[in-house]
């Protein structure tokens, strides 16, 4: 199993490059690969930044694709549960620190937007320092 790079999940998603895109699609027709949650958050970033999607139709497109046979994601429990967040309007960014932090005894930050939105949501505790 190879990992891959953002761009190449971002290419099979966006189909921008089409030679590319097909590339990515060949190499995803044979071989399964492995996706780190850094690659997640990064292609998050580059199909709401770069292309403009809206948070909503970004979520659906991860999800489809962490759904293929062939996908690995690391920590798949915490990439759904950010997901699942970002489908109720959290950031993905933080609804992913807010995943990866759930087996510890909370989560420190300055961002009290974050500390209400957790709490709305039933997330693990978030406080300030």
């Amino acid at each position: 199993m190879r990992a891959v790079d953002t761009n190449v999940i971002v290419r099979y998603l966006a189909n921008d490059d089409a030679a590319q895109a097909a590339r990515a699609r060949r190499l995803l027709d044979r071989e399964d690969v492995f996706v780190s949650l850094t690659v997640l958050l990064e292609t998050e970033r580059v199909l709401r930044g770069v292309f403009g999607l809206a948070p909503a139709d970004v979520v659906r497109s991860l999800r489809a694709f962490a759904g293929l046979r062939q996908v690995t994601l690391e920590s798949p429990a915490a990439a759904a549960r950010a997901l699942d967040w970002a489908e109720q309007g959290l950031d993905f960014a933080d609804a992913l620190h807010l995943a990866a932090a759930q087996p510890h005894d909370g989560f420190v930050t300055f961002d009290r937007a974050l500390i209400r939105a957790a709490q709305r949501l039933g997330a693990p505790p978030v406080q300030e320092p």
